[in-house]
């Protein structure tokens, strides 16, 4: 793939609602009227790396990214979607029936970054892949929740047949680094893999927009898990302000600068033209050391886990 990257890609798991959707997991229920202006702006801003997968909302979420694109020069968007293998058929060619599906959704006849969303059977997919990969309608291969063992196996699955992994997508934010500890990141690093960092920001829970006093939207997933969590993510917030006020940003930008500045491409979800032209700013924050090593010392110090229900530590 010869397309630029931009430094934030823009996540569209809360677009749309259905099973996994945005409805379900965030509280929201959006579709292509409230979502064009938000498209539109990430566009006009340069934004134009859209993250999202067939489970988000069952093809709800790539077909409103699909309708938004149809219309415009498919070389000015980058497109990152995902097989997820909890959804194969017991069919021989599952994947490719996936993928084609993937594409109808989106309406495109090739994919920027094609990931395999998980681990379920490491051996299996990587090798299920190898054919699409192959036929010149995927740019980029990733792979998303991987440990550095099962990337490790991937990897000599595919050098066999001259293919390589060129990102790793995995749950990254300062209060959950436990792909850093894993030395997933420097293994990246050695090796010039893209590493995108999904939920920076915690699902909006380390954004500073909510509080025990403001907690997250009831009845969605995201509240079950983080509500609970508040009272202990609240003693970072006031670290986060006084960096962010030092930037003329916000407690959400310094997260997300935060995940920038220790090399990855994080992914922020935009529901918002707001949302959009903040995470236009990130890329001209510049966090120092003692910045960066003050905000880490106080994450450090909080008693949460942020593991969700489809991951494991990668320790």
């Amino acid at each position: 793939m010869n397309k630029k990257l931009p430094k934030v890609a823009l996540g569209a798991w809360a677009w749309g609602t259905g099973s996994a959707g945005g409805d379900q997991i965030f509280g929201h229920s959006l579709g292509e009227s409230e979502l064009k202006a938000v498209f539109d702006r990430a566009m006009e801003l340069g934004l134009n790396l859209w993250d999202t997968a067939t489970v988000y909302g069952m093809g709800a979420s790539e077909k409103i990214l699909g309708e938004f694109i149809k219309d415009i020069n498919k070389d000015n968007v980058i497109i990152s979607t995902k097989f997820t293998p909890q959804l194969a058929t017991d069919s021989p060619n599952t994947m490719e029936e996936t993928f084609k599906v993937n594409l109808k959704n989106l309406g495109v006849d090739y994919i920027d970054i094609y990931w395999i969303h998980n681990p379920a059977d490491v051996k299996k997919w990587t090798e299920k892949i190898i054919p699409l990969a192959k036929s010149g309608k995927i740019g980029m291969l990733g792979l998303s929740n991987h440990s550095l063992e099962e990337i490790k196996l991937a990897e000599s699955i595919l050098a066999k047949e001259g293919l390589k992994v060129s990102a790793i997508q995995n749950h990254y934010s300062l209060l959950h680094r436990s792909s850093e500890d894993a030395g997933i990141l420097d293994y990246c690093k050695k090796n010039g893999i893209i590493f995108f960092a999904y939920m920076v920001l915690e699902q909006g829970a380390l954004s500073g927009k909510y509080t025990t006093k403001n907690p997250l939207p009831a009845g969605s997933a995201r509240a079950v898990t983080y509500n609970p969590l508040l009272p202990e993510i609240e003693k970072l917030l006031p670290t986060l302000k006084e960096v962010a006020d030092k930037h003329d940003a916000s407690i959400a930008q310094i997260a997300v600068a935060w995940a920038i500045a220790k090399g990855t491409l994080p992914i922020i979800g935009v529901t918002s033209v707001a949302q959009v032209e903040d995470a236009a700013f990130i890329s001209k924050i510049n966090l120092s050391d003692d910045e960066i090593k003050k905000i880490e010392e106080v994450a450090k110090t909080l008693n949460i886990k942020t593991t969700r229900e489809w991951e494991k530590d990668m320790k």
